[in-house]
């Protein structure tokens, strides 16, 4: 018992661990077949640092390293423990800088120790060992082989396309709900297609067996199918004596099906997350994976849970335990630290999404001036589209920014299309604007595209090439339509007539060429929105297009020639970080949540939790912006409606209580210059001032 009571005092001083951490740490020592154990680790309490502490731990008190799985969700996350027990365990055990530390052979993401276990019991389960693993891209060209030999994009009426396909089909393995209820609830738009769906994806699997190929879902449909087997599941599991997972809340039914398949009685489970934080069932992540753990073994799980908070301000904290006091179900739990602070997070109404991006540009930079950089800072959203007006803002204050989550606003496909139509209609001899645009008529393909560029640059007219231009038979129709737009275009209607007849003609297109057809319906209407801000077509396309991905800090592109830029993001890829200050947009309903959560409980549950996620990535500033007039985007055929919105339903009375309310004032417009008469003769002071005019 001195043994292990030293090791849990060892890794207490190597974490430096708080009381609650290190319970969790020393939880099941002295006992022969422990309860499974579930960690509610509230944000910011430091989960990986005391999930490290417990494998260390563990190793310490004789287990086996070859014995322990450890699974994550990012190769990163898995290195970072792997890392932090390597080196905890070195110094504990006291051992010369050249030996290597006990590993961790089972460390790495469901799919990657998948893949491992499915090589080593290929044989067992009719799987040929050499398989290959698909990436996405050749998962959707695949599907998309056997989409065209069934002839399915061949038919009268439209087909989902392959990219549409393979999100479907991934939403049926990883939910493990049935074709039809996928289609009902995520894909209605192509309810119609079911039966030509199960035979598309029947051939998808038969092909992948006879090429000997397996894609990222197979990995853990093909696992947890192996942990089912009555004689194979014991034998698998009986290799590991301990299972940790981190973050549980993101797990889907296949990867809890797995886990139980490797300890059906939960002794040696170890499972780490929030589930104030599960804000992926977009991705089939289950919340009730985490809130139905402990019942799920004979021998209840033990709860515990961290609360000391490492990285917020108190008040910060406050008003994030108010906004979850809301939720109807979960683990209670107060978020606290002894990070004291006056300065309590701010609710700032504006007039609207232009005064919301000036507020936010300037306070960026009032900031910045006194001593926070712009790395430190970061401006959240719920949708990639609703950073649009500031992006802008911050292009015209020359303000650097990176944006994660998502292309830049007018970098994304649809958006690129929409001005290569207006760039092409104003300039008939623009041949990347018409190589781009004609290719959106189904039935157009590169090798038509170029036989009317060539058409086109051999014109001595080129808007009556276009009007000569025989399209393939299957095309004509689709065809003769893009024509008149173009026509109805290069006629040049009144500012900004141009940019709603190309968003309103690309809308139509959108089911076929993109599966997030409303997101992207929403940053079309976006941009017709910004368009009226501007006096002429030109000036609208000219100033759009100045300005390279570079300058915008774009971290796709070349290396960053700034040494600092502001941080904009979703609220899901801010999930894991941290900023000094942090902006949250467009704190409306509508919005947050989002329109299309409203009617749903469960969505709505998870609209809550988003925010929670978004209000506690700031560890000193928190500022929520209310814009009182806001676009709310419309399912019914009128379009969007401008109105005075209504702050999100979640900033309720009681979170409202502990923040500081208010509205900017306008500012005052600048005196006009006195007129004092003719100006005198300039001094010599007057001449080296003026040096730097």
């Amino acid at each position: 018992m001195s043994a292990v009571v030293d090791s849990v005092q060892c890794c207490s001083e190597l974490f430096g661990l708080n009381p609650e951490q290190r319970e969790a740490v020393a939880h099941g020592r002295g006992e022969a077949r422990a309860p499974a154990l579930l960690l509610i680790a509230g944000a910011g309490s430091g989960k990986t640092t005391t999930l490290a502490a417990r494998v260390a731990r563990l190793v310490l008190d004789g287990a086996d390293p070859q014995r322990i799985v450890l699974l994550s969700f990012s190769r990163r996350a898995a290195q970072d423990l792997q890392r932090r027990v390597g080196a905890a365990l070195a110094q504990a055990l006291g051992l010369p800088p050249a030996q290597p530390a006990p590993a961790l052979a089972w460390a790495g993401t469901f799919h990657s120790v998948g893949a491992r276990l499915l090589r080593e019991y290929a044989r067992h389960i009719g799987l040929a060992s050499d398989f290959s693993v698909l990436d996405r891209g050749d998962s959707e060209d695949l599907l998309g082989l056997q989409r065209q030999a069934l002839g399915f994009g061949e038919r009268r009426q439209r087909f989902p396309l392959k990219s549409t396909c393979l999100a479907i089909h991934s939403r049926c393995i990883n939910s493990g709900d049935a074709l039809g209820e996928v289609l009902r609830e995520h894909f209605p738009w192509c309810a119609a297609h079911a039966s030509e769906l199960r035979l598309l994806f029947q051939a998808y699997t038969a092909e992948k067996l006879r090429q000997h190929l397996l894609d990222f879902d197979d990995l853990l449909l093909w696992w947890s199918q192996m942990m089912s087997e009555p004689l194979l599941a014991p034998r698998i599991g009986s290799r590991f004596d301990h299972v940790l997972v981190d973050e549980y809340q993101d797990t889907n039914r296949l990867q809890a099906a797995i886990v139980r398949g490797l300890r059906p009685d939960g002794a040696g489970v170890t499972a780490v997350g929030d589930d104030a934080q599960a804000i992926y069932s977009f991705r089939a992540a289950e919340v009730r994976n985490i809130l139905d753990f402990p019942a799920q073994y004979p021998n209840p799980a033990r709860v515990l849970g961290l609360t000391r908070n490492y990285r917020s301000t108190q008040p910060i904290l406050d008003a994030a335990n108010a906004l979850m006091t809301q939720a109807g179900e979960g683990y209670a739990k107060r978020l606290w630290t002894d990070r004291a602070s006056r300065h309590l997070p701010r609710l700032v109404h504006v007039a609207d999404e232009a005064a919301q991006a000036d507020r936010v540009a300037g306070q960026v930079l009032a900031l910045r001036e006194r001593g926070l950089a712009l790395r430190q800072q970061a401006v959240l959203f719920r949708a990639s589209q609703h950073s649009a007006v500031l992006e802008l803002e911050l292009q015209r204050r020359r303000i650097p920014f990176v944006k994660f989550g998502g292309l830049r606003f007018i970098d994304t496909a649809h958006v690129k299309d929409v001005l290569a139509l207006l760039r092409w209609s104003s300039n008939p001899r623009h041949r990347l604007a018409a190589f781009r645009v004609a290719q959106l008529v189904p039935g157009i393909g590169p090798a038509h595209t170029r036989r009317l560029l060539a058409e086109l640059q051999s014109a001595a007219e080129p808007a009556q090439a276009l009007r000569e231009f025989r399209a393939p038979p299957a095309a004509r129709e689709d065809w003769d339509e893009l024509l008149r737009l173009w026509q109805r275009l290069h006629a040049q209607p009144a500012w900004p007539g141009p940019v709603e007849l190309a968003c309103a003609w690309y809308e139509t297109q959108l089911p076929r060429l993109h599966d997030d057809a409303a997101a992207r319906a929403a940053d079309l209407r976006q941009l017709c929105r910004i368009a009226g801000s501007y006096a002429d077509a030109q000036r609208f396309i000219t100033e759009l297009t100045l300005d390279p991905p570079e300058l915008g800090s774009d971290l796709a592109g070349p290396a960053l020639r700034d040494d600092d830029y502001l941080i904009l993001s979703t609220m899901h890829s801010a999930k894991g970080q941290e900023w000094k200050a942090v902006y949250l947009l467009n704190a409306v309903d509508g919005c947050i949540p989002s329109d299309l959560a409203c009617d749903n409980p469960r969505q709505l549950d998870e609209e809550r939790r988003l925010l929670y996620v978004a209000m506690t990535r700031a560890r000193e500033h928190l500022e929520v912006l209310v814009p009182q007039r806001f676009y709310v985007t419309q399912q019914a055929a009128r379009g969007d409606v401008h109105l005075h919105a209504l702050p999100s339903r979640f900033l309720d009375a009681s979170v409202r209580a502990l923040m500081h309310e208010s509205t900017p004032s306008a500012q005052p417009e600048p005196p006009a210059p006195a007129d004092h008469g003719p100006a005198a003769a300039p001094t010599l002071a007057d001449r080296v001032a003026a040096r730097w005019d």
